[in-house]
């Protein structure tokens, strides 16, 4: 078949994606060029300009493979199904994505469009990438699961990585009291963001604080097992990391997965618009060095998200 000057086959639109073939995930992974997703029913086109990736998100595409990676986007609409409303092609957007589906680690994806929220107009697309997960996550285990309200005391473990980071300027924007730890330099960062209280879980007793309402819980293991020995009875012990235990009827404990959700995530855009969050970048990776994104999301003490750059802007 003939190429044009792009080097891509004439009369086939293409656009390069991140596959991954292999369960084992890091070492499968590939830059390929594939047809253009089509629109469906209830879907819009984006041109994606940035992707937020997460730790272990390569277990989640078993049996489905080849898959694109990533779930976050920040993107412009390209077009929109005819039986879409409310966004339209040019509109700056973010999404979530569904994570039965192929990623968004690519040129263009297909999304459905009632998970599209307006891009925060305040920050840039690679910025705007690292809010959806983290902050649909930190949203709905504070408030969805956790229910904080304003003059509650919040402990937050991982106070500075990609959710934690977000969850506590999230409970200081509530009012709560804000408790977290973290490791190492973390805990100053933990301070500058507005916790009213940082330990270092790694050499702190933190099971000798005042009782708290909530335990926010990123981080699992020995840290999360201690946990309900500083809520107060009726508060709750919230992870997105491993199910919780819970002693006595006093407590309620919940493991969540993090739901894609179109009004929260507005309600984020807007405080991002607002200044009320700050979004922390740990690295940003072009599109083909996707294999060494992986690996820097692996590694731990990481201070914010790992975005890969589509389009440099």
């Amino acid at each position: 078949m003939e190429e044009g000057t792009t080097g891509r086959p004439r009369g086939t639109r293409t656009m390069l994606a991140v596959r991954q073939h292999l369960v084992d995930g890091h070492g499968s992974l590939v830059v390929e060029e594939i047809a253009v997703p089509t629109v469906r029913a209830g879907t819009a086109l984006i041109r994606v300009h940035a992707a937020g990736i997460t730790r272990d998100e390569l277990d989640w595409a078993a049996g489905r493979l080849p898959a694109i990676p990533s779930y976050e986007l920040s993107g412009i609409v390209e077009s929109v199904a005819a039986d879409v409303d409310g966004v339209a092609a040019g509109d700056p957007v973010i999404a979530l994505t569904d994570f039965d589906r192929d990623g968004v680690a690519a040129e263009h994806a297909v999304v459905r469009a009632d998970l599209l929220a307006p891009k925060p107009a305040a920050v840039g697309h690679r910025e705007s990438a690292a809010l959806p997960l983290a902050g649909l996550s930190a949203w709905q285990g504070l408030f969805s699961f956790g229910r904080l309200e304003r003059g509650q005391r919040v402990l937050i473990h991982g106070g500075t990585g990609g959710v934690g980071h977000l969850a506590i300027q999230l409970a200081r924007w509530r009012g709560a009291h804000v408790i977290a730890t973290g490791s190492g330099a973390g805990i100053h960062r933990a301070a500058e963001l507005g916790a009213d209280e940082t330990l270092d879980r790694s050499a702190d007793e933190f099971t000798e604080i005042e009782p708290v309402d909530l335990v926010f819980d990123t981080v699992g293991g020995e840290v999360l097992a201690r946990s309900g020995d500083v809520v107060r009875p009726g508060g709750a012990v919230v992870s997105l990391a491993e199910e919780p235990s819970a002693d006595g009827d006093d407590l309620a404990a919940s493991y969540f997965v993090v739901e894609p959700n179109h009004e929260q995530l507005a309600r984020l855009a807007g405080l991002v618009d607002d200044g009320a969050l700050v979004l922390a970048i740990e690295a940003v990776y072009p599109l083909a060095a996707a294999l060494a994104a992986f690996d820097r999301v692996q590694a731990p003490g990481k201070h914010g998200k790992v975005v890969l750059s589509v389009i440099d802007d």
